[in-house]
């Protein structure tokens, strides 16, 4: 078979052979251009190291410095020319600044490795992202509770199974997110203490016999300390995992929400409207008005659940130390980092934005029977009945108002008398949907004030 034949083969993209497919398969500068900085801050920091513990000179050391922060500017201003031909963001840096400070670029590479090079600079990113990530949440949070405080006497339904419940306050809905989403922020800031180790100076897997100095390293670029193992440091990606991790159970949490919106801004709820920022009309029906932002956020989230698995699956069959599979560790945290921290800025504004009805809130509150619970609770608590019974008897009452057509507080007292003859007029007192959301004193219930108080307590505890 001819060259030509064989090139025909490979496709027009790889016209050149197998040359050309080996180049686009070890290259990795088309994703972890994204490291330049971190890369850019450990070559820094470890030169100054080096020259401290006099590995090289003073003056090596500032010709290091001075020549990265020329390629640093040059990358931040888009003037950087990369190339596929020198794999990764490390060698590229590295070229770069051998053409600007000549040999003295080729004594930045001692006592280190690409190994805990790069393990270091993506620790450095994916620190990064979980403080991003904290500042994201932390702004949600703040979001949610405006809107509780704001309804923290509001009725509406409580739902079980989609179905009505009992009534809660609005407040106390808004204040069930700002748990879930406060549980993902310590989710974040526990992740973030686990991971603040340096690996720099693991070199390629088992350390390096140049006296150099790990806790300078460390120190400089804000870690607690350097990793106490070299083969662990270059060869573990469980702080991405571990971030993708956290990341995964906030998207569920932003996806959970994400449909109640779409469901509450339904023309059968009308229980919220969007603003216009985070919704879109339709190209042929005038009438309506999309809640895009939920539905967009909902869907994304698998990208951040596909992440998560994707580098499990890397991850999950390789010896000690480093594999080149360990390459594909960087594009699924990259694109799940952005989409939790699009997520989050969306859901924020859209909280922020949104106009909770009160008066549709209210008259569903008020439907399917939701206050059937008071009613148990009362024959139990002034009749002295077993609940088993109560529970009986109030069914009982469920299903006349049912077939009549009407709620339970519409049933007429001898209605109610011709099921249970004790039952007397101050029955009706439970049954509004003010009075049983007022009843629910316990901690962390639905009462008005209980629900101030938790406001009270997480503004105190987020400021």
């Amino acid at each position: 078979m001819t060259d030509t034949t064989s090139n025909q083969m490979w496709g027009g993209r790889f016209a050149a052979g197998p040359d050309a497919i080996m180049e686009a398969i070890n290259a990795s500068i088309g994703f972890d251009r994204r490291l330049a900085a971190q890369d850019i801050a450990g070559s820094r920091a470890h030169a100054a190291m080096l020259a401290a513990t006099g590995i090289i000179s003073d003056s090596d050391a500032e010709a290091m410095r001075e020549g990265l922060l020329t390629v640093l500017s040059e990358i931040e201003e888009g003037r950087f020319e990369f190339s596929t031909a020198l794999e990764d963001i490390h060698m590229n840096v590295e070229a770069r600044l051998k053409a600007i400070i000549g040999d003295p670029a080729g004594r930045l590479h001692t006592g280190r490795s690409r190994n805990d090079q790069v393990a270091t600079d993506f620790r450095l990113w994916v620190r990064d992202q979980l403080d991003a990530t904290e500042a994201g949440l932390k702004a949600l949070i703040g979001a949610l509770l405006g809107q509780a405080e704001a309804g923290a006497d509001w009725v509406m339904p409580g739902f079980t199974h989609l179905q009505t419940a009992q009534p809660v306050t609005w407040g106390h809905h808004m204040m069930a997110y700002v748990e879930m989403f406060a549980r993902d922020l310590g989710r974040v800031r526990d992740a973030r203490v686990r991971m603040n180790e340096c690996p720099l100076g693991a070199a390629a897997l088992a350390g390096t016999s140049f006296p150099i100095d790990r806790e300078m390293t460390a120190k400089e670029l804000g870690f607690d300390r350097p990793s106490a193992n070299s083969l662990d440091a270059v060869s573990d990606r469980d702080f991405a995992l571990e971030f993708l991790g956290a990341a995964s159970i906030c998207a569920m949490h932003l996806s959970r929400f994400a449909e109640e919106l779409v469901i509450w801004s339904s023309a059968q709820f009308r229980f919220v409207a969007l603003s216009d920022r985070f919704s879109t009309g339709s190209s042929i029906m005038p009438q309506k008005k999309n809640p895009d932002a939920a539905e967009l956020i909902r869907a994304k989230i698998g990208r951040i659940f596909g992440a998560n698995v994707a580098l499990m699956t890397v991850m999950k069959g390789l010896p000690l130390a480093y594999s080149k599979d360990m390459q594909e560790d960087k594009e699924q945290v990259f694109d799940a980092a952005d989409n939790l921290m699009l997520a989050l800025a969306a859901m924020e504004g859209m909280v922020r934005d949104m106009a909770p009805q009160r008066a549709a809130l209210e008259a569903a509150a008020g439907s399917g029977f939701s206050t059937a619970t008071d009613l148990a609770d009362w024959l139990v608590r002034v009749l002295g009945m077993p609940f088993r019974e109560a529970h009986h008897v109030t069914g009982s009452l469920v299903a006349k108002a049912e077939a009549k057509g009407c709620d339970l507080p519409d049933l007429s007292l001898e209605e109610m008398q011709s099921v249970h003859g004790e039952i007397d007029a101050s029955v009706y007192d439970v049954l509004g949907v003010h009075n049983s959301v007022a009843s629910r004193m316990s901690y962390g219930g639905t009462a008005p004030e209980q629900v101030r108080a938790q406001i009270a307590r997480w503004k105190e505890v987020l400021t």
